[in-house]
């Protein structure tokens, strides 16, 4: 598991490989991300849009962009959470991802919440640890 908390927002991360979607020989591997955002906030937030990094074992960077996440844009209550599972294909049998969400306050404050920078490795694998 992963974990930040930027301006009382906490983003965990957990990731996962997904074998029977990776195919080796094609040079795809799978993986997803469980992720939790929960609002420690005196106040109600919105997700609005997304940004992501993800970074295969050779350096290749993709950046993906978007408005909320899984096709919401979840408000937030506070000390509730919200919980959503995705993925991304690799062309390497490990990487990274990092990103952030940008949210905003009933008062229009606008937050910019990291997402905690979290290694996808298939399992058995031996590799140097991303």
């Amino acid at each position: 598991m992963y974990d930040a908390v930027t301006l009382g927002i906490r983003v965990t991360v957990e990731p996962f490989f997904i074998e029977e979607q990776s195919q080796p020989p094609d040079t795809r591997w799978m993986f997803g991300y469980r992720i939790t955002i929960s609002n420690g906030r005196r106040e109600p937030v919105q997700l609005l849009s997304r940004h992501w990094r993800i970074t295969d074992a050779r350096g290749q960077s993709t950046e993906v962009r978007g408005q909320g996440v899984v096709g919401k844009q979840p408000r937030i209550e506070p000390g509730a959470s919200f919980e959503y599972t995705s993925g991304a294909p690799l062309a390497t049998p490990s990487g990274i991802m990092a990103g952030s969400y940008r949210m905003v306050t009933d008062k229009g404050a606008v937050l910019d919440v990291d997402i905690p920078t979290f290694s996808l490795d298939t399992p058995g694998r031996r590799s140097r640890p991303n």
